[in-house]
């Protein structure tokens, strides 16, 4: 079969099989387990629930315009794809740069909570061995098809809202006092530190792009893609507000935070949202939440592998990368371009590993943080690409879906990652030194980028179906 010839599988996905690669990468239970705690105790406190909704409604704004692109461009590149269009390819394949870079850090750092948290479960074997394992079945679950990786990811995820869903529910129907009025007031929203609120926020709905890479093997892309993509930002910011208040709601605005700091002192930040379900839905829930938080982070891991490849495959089929890494095999999955991802994702974590380092406090924090200042970087370039596409290629358009909305989130988007920014050292929690050489690798690999564009300028034969 010639890569000329090879697609990726058509009429693969519907709008739920998109939606469950977009929650799988956001991975809901180890968002709220894992960020809640710390945005509680360092942000806004009770005025959490708030920042999911703020953060909610800044993507919600960046997606108008992304979906706008989107019904004109569809592409396994996505990002790539909508900001070559709307600013030149040599900024596209800078972009992919940086979009290929976020994608393989937050898969690393995810491994390396992954590792142990399954050591933790079986209580035998180090951390990367488990990490290993895990790396093979993923690579052949790549392999099988898109198909087959959305019918286990749909399972997994499943169990993630339910449990998450059903402890909401109970608190929401037996609490004594849900200080809807304390939660949701402009006052509580703004106590504290509410930009580092928002950047937990913010960081938690990593992935929801993710909708338009699978484009080309979805069911009228047309329509699918902006339903998808629309459901998951508002499912998802919806479903974090609400399981956030109802943690507020079960230990008190006024003890809430207390409850977070402990838990965070203790070391066992998750214990904090662990203990509330407990508390609600019994004390069996507490092995539950350990298999479904390591289940959760698989599912994460295969929808990042899935996503990584799909960029490697468009790379190459508009050959800036060499044309081989196109070639798809009898499952019309990218092989190869999946082993290499694999082999990425092995050389990012390995040197943790040999090194002996803390795989949540190094590999984990640190790659989550430069994960999202990289991809909100993307978001950013976006915003300002689909400005200038329909301004020239498409006059006439709607001003409120194609300027207005897209200037809106680009606003929100800049403010957002400056916020990160100068809040970066709480978000990785390391040193003010390292926060300065992982926040130098966004510009170091899009100046990579670059480079390989301005390489490739004579060679490279864009693939974009309008």
């Amino acid at each position: 079969m010639s890569v000329s010839t090879d697609r990726l599988k058509p009429n693969a996905l519907g709008v739920v099989g998109i939606l469950f690669f977009v929650f799988s990468a956001q991975a809901p239970l180890t968002g709220i387990a894992g960020a809640a705690p710390l945005a509680i105790v360092l942000g806004n406190g009770a005025g959490l629930p708030m920042a999911y909704l703020a953060a909610g409604l800044i993507i919600l704004l960046f997606s108008i315009g992304f979906v706008a692109m989107g019904r004109h461009v569809v592409h396994a590149g996505a990002f790539y794809a909508y900001i070559g269009r709307g600013l030149g390819q040599i900024t596209g394949i800078s972009s992919a740069a940086v979009a290929l870079f976020a994608y393989n850090v937050i898969q690393a750092a995810m491994y390396g909570l992954y590792g142990v948290i399954v050591e933790g479960l079986f209580g035998f074997g180090p951390w990367w061995l488990w990490t290993l394992l895990t790396m093979a079945i993923v690579q052949a679950l790549g392999a099988l098809g898109i198909d087959i990786g959305a019918r286990v990811l749909a399972v997994l995820v499943a169990a993630e809202f339910s449990l998450l869903g059903a402890f909401a529910l109970v608190t929401l129907f037996t609490a004594d006092n849900l200080a809807a009025g304390e939660v949701f007031s402009l006052d509580t929203a703004l106590a504290g530190a509410p930009g580092v609120a928002l950047m937990f926020a913010i960081a938690s709905m990593f992935g929801f792009e993710s909708t338009a890479i699978y484009g080309e093997e979805a069911r009228d892309p047309q329509k699918t893609v902006p339903r998808a993509t629309y459901l998951a930002v508002v499912i998802v910011s919806g479903f974090f507000a609400f399981v956030t208040w109802m943690l507020v709601a079960y230990y008190g605005p006024q003890n809430v935070v207390g409850a977070a700091g402990a838990a965070l002192d203790a070391g066992d930040g998750a214990g904090f949202v662990f203990a509330a379900v407990g508390g609600q839905l019994g004390d069996w829930t507490g092995k539950v939440l350990e298999i479904l938080l390591a289940t959760s982070l698989f599912a994460g891991i295969l929808a990042f592998h899935n996503s990584i490849t799909r960029y490697l495959y468009s790379l190459s089929r508009d050959k800036v990368l060499h044309h081989s890494v196109a070639r798809l095999n009898r499952r019309h999955s990218p092989g190869l371009a999946g082993a290499i991802q694999t082999a990425c994702v092995l050389v990012l974590v390995l040197p943790f590993a040999i090194l002996g380092q803390d795989p949540v406090l190094t590999l984990f924090s640190w790659f989550s943080g430069v994960a999202v200042v990289a991809m909100m970087v993307n978001y950013f370039l976006t915003s300002v690409s689909v400005i200038a596409f329909f301004r020239r290629e498409v006059p006439g358009s709607p001003v409120l879906t194609t300027l207005i909305a897209p200037l809106l989130g680009a606003i929100g988007i800049a403010l957002a990652v400056w916020v990160i920014l100068a809040n970066f050292t709480t978000l990785i929690g390391g040193t003010t030194a390292t926060a300065a050489w992982l926040i130098g690798t966004v510009p170091a690999v899009a100046l990579a980028g670059l480079a390989v564009a301005i390489a490739r300028r004579g060679v490279i034969n864009p693939h974009v179906v309008d």
